[in-house]
């Protein structure tokens, strides 16, 4: 069963801040993912590659080229 990753967030730790992704759209077919990223108080929205490794989806991100898996986003309810 495929994992539905509509209305998910997932926040990575820099070293400096939290930077919080929240995914917009997947498109497996081009291999694209787009995200909205809030770092550092802006919020900006950004089509990445969309990789794969032993069936692993993840982008990378940032100059360091982080790997930002798509399990570790969470599906964010409205309380």
């Amino acid at each position: 069963m495929k994992k539905q990753y509509q209305l998910s967030e997932f926040n990575f730790y820099d070293g400096e801040a939290f930077i919080t992704f929240n995914l917009i759209d997947i498109n497996t077919e081009k291999k694209e993912i787009t995200v909205a990223i809030t770092n550092r108080g802006g919020i900006s929205v950004q089509t990445l590659d969309l990789l794969e490794d032993c069936g692993r989806l993840y982008f990378e991100y940032g100059v360091g080229f982080n790997q930002i898996d798509l399990e570790d986003f969470e599906e964010i309810t409205e309380d």
